[in-house]
């Protein structure tokens, strides 16, 4: 489906002839896989390989200020890029992944922050042109490239997409101390001029809950809370050129992300788009369209969803599904970062329900776990969350498609979380808890994302920019002093170790899971579970033939034996991993014993 706004021609994005077309068959059959049956690896570009050093500083002169070039320090660009991501395609491969989801490539503010606090726009979030790749990344052709070269492998990919916000570009004449508190929109409504008693303005204004664009066309004046301007250099920085007039933000100081000033502030100073404004919402339906039309990705994943009002969303999923469907992408999987740090996902479900967005990144399941194996806390914790499925729009089979995940760049690594929780923790230990976690995550309901680095034992600081450690061997001292886990290697070399235990691990559950669908599309069921660390069990069932699969995991650090129900029609087992009992001790009840941190997967045999 096309839509009204046309794109700069640097959207133009045609495959150079050395590009890699996927066999249609192949295609085919990506296209058929419903977003459960995905393997998802999240990696950030500049961080996982460079393949062409003379995009480096962006096409840019100059200093790491100017550049935002500085491999050294954590918080600039250090020369990842697409055309290193694609030579690295059969890596990932290997590793079983079936879908790389990465962080925006967008073409972003090389450099902000306040003097001697600066950082570069190496991570995406920091966009200026909506319309093309970040020239530290390489060219609109050598997306494509990529694109089309995962295709062929029968990998699908997924872009990560901000609508809430572009790059700090617009400032406000005001001064103040303490910068620039949030004004509501009760204090400082759009009928009055900077203040309660200011002059009247935007006359005839109904206020955003009107969402019309003849109601919107009454607001011509921005500077109802704080006076915006944009600097003399930077007035066409945005593309589209739409994005550069302040009117199509909301203008009111920096948000504290609770309450109004959730969906209405600057998001850490980054400029907040009025996504209620109907210009806004065509625009970026418009940009992300062309996105889909021209290069055939298989997915979003939206940031900050939370911070955008659920109407605008109720458009836009809809007009995505429709231009991929229109492309032929009939399983185009949309996912929105809710982030939350707890167990309960009823605050997350609402996301699905209230704003159509089809499923959320699940940060419930991601809290339940660090509570078992970070926390010691009982494995009804588990089970709890997973009680909560009900709450999602569609229930439990919309539960089947989330993306499940241990930690991400954001939070940082599950590893070092499992650090930050358990300070003296041995490496044996900690790598043991890693690999029983990423074999919950690989087996449990939902669609697994493997934060990139973690297959290799990667263990940060902490969050943020200390959890984006580099691939490629790394200038970065504050990584490289990093003690990694089941390997002697450090972050000082390359870390694409196929033979590292927890690659070997990650990929040997993948071929599992991809043998039986049970795993991935199979209805779950929880069988046994704990209130102290101990028992977690499932049977998940496989879609056409009903057979019964029962995973167990101890998150203890002994052995433990139980009994388990199961389906009384289920009379023997098969061992797919892990140590198995032959057959049910009584019709309907197993037998099962775990070794510290242990775990099982059972394929269930029926009376013949």
């Amino acid at each position: 489906m096309k839509y009204t706004l046309p794109l700069l021609a640097a959207l133009a994005l045609t495959a150079p002839a050395a590009a890699q077309d996927p066999a249609p068959d192949v295609l085919e059959a990506l296209r058929e896989r419903p977003p459960e049956d995905e393997i998802v690896y999240f990696v950030l570009p500049d961080r996982f390989e460079n393949g062409d050093r003379t995009n480096d500083r962006g096409g840019l002169k100059g200093d790491r200020l100017t550049t935002g070039f500085d491999p050294a320090a954590k918080g600039f660009f250090h020369g990842g890029d697409l055309k290193g991501l694609t030579e690295r395609l059969d890596y990932l491969r290997g590793l079983g992944i079936t879908a790389i989801w990465f962080s925006p490539i967008f073409q972003n503010k090389p450099v902000q922050g306040p003097q001697g606090q600066e950082s570069a726009g190496y991570h995406g979030y920091w966009i200026t042109d909506f319309t093309r790749p970040d020239r530290h990344f390489g060219s609109p052709q050598e997306f494509k490239t990529f694109v089309d070269a995962a295709h062929a492998r029968g990998m699908k990919v997924y872009m990560d997409i901000i609508t809430n916000h572009t790059a700090d570009v617009i400032k406000y004449r005001e001064t103040s101390p303490e910068g620039y508190p949030y004004r509501s929109r009760a204090d400082y409504p759009y009928s009055t001029k900077g203040k309660p008693d200011g002059a009247r303005i935007n006359e005839g204004f109904a206020g955003d809950q009107v969402m019309t664009a003849e109601n919107f066309a009454k607001l011509t004046d921005p500077d109802y809370a704080y006076t915006p301007y944009v600097p003399a250099g930077e007035r066409d920085a945005k593309v589209p050129a739409w994005l550069n007039d302040p009117i199509y933000y909301h203008n009111r100081g920096d948000s504290t992300f609770t309450g109004e000033d959730s969906r209405f502030g600057d998001f850490s100073g980054l400029d907040d788009l009025f996504t209620e404004h109907p210009r806004v919402l065509m625009g970026m339906i418009d940009i992300y369209a062309d996105w889909i039309d021209r290069t055939g990705i298989d997915g979003f994943r939206i940031d900050t969803a939370r911070h955008v009002n659920p109407e605008f969303w109720q458009a836009f999923v809809p007009a995505m599904l429709s231009t991929a469907k229109a492309r032929g992408i009939p399983n185009f999987h949309i996912f929105g970062e809710v982030y939350r740090e707890t167990p309960d996902n009823g605050y997350i479900a609402q996301y699905t329900r209230r704003d159509h967005l089809p499923a959320v990144l699940d940060f419930a399941f991601q809290a339940a776990v660090r509570d078992l194996l970070g926390r010691a806390k009982g494995t009804n914790v588990l089970s709890e969350t997973f009680d909560g499925d009900v709450l999602y729009d569609g229930g439990e089979a919309t539960a089947r498609t989330l993306p499940t995940f241990l930690g991400n760049h954001d939070m940082g690594r599950f590893s070092t979380l499992l650090k930050q929780d358990m300070p003296d923790i041995s490496q044996d230990e900690l790598l043991a808890r890693v690999k029983l976690g990423h074999a919950m995550l690989m087996t449990l309901r939902g669609s697994p994302v493997i934060y990139y680095g973690d297959e290799q034992g990667f263990v940060g600081d902490g969050n943020d920019q200390l959890a984006r450690e580099d691939m490629f061997a790394s200038q970065t001292d504050v990584y490289n002093d990093n003690d990694l886990i089941g390997t002697d290697a450090t972050t000082a070399a390359e870390n694409f170790d196929t033979g590292h235990p927890l690659y070997r691990l990650i990929s040997s559950l993948a071929a599992i899971r991809k043998a039986n669908p049970a795993l991935s599309e199979g209805r779950q069921i929880v069988r046994g579970y704990e209130q102290e660390p101990g028992l977690f069990a499932v049977s998940r069932f496989d879609p056409e033939t009903n057979a019964e699969y029962l995973i167990a995991f101890n998150t203890s650090d002994q052995p433990i034996t139980r009994n388990i129900v199961v389906e009384t029609g289920t009379t023997s087992f098969m061992p797919l991993a892990g140590t198995c009992p032959a057959a049910p001790t009584a019709p309907g009840s197993v037998a099962i014993e775990l070794p510290a941190f242990g775990y099982a997967i059972c394929k269930g045999m029926p009376t013949k």
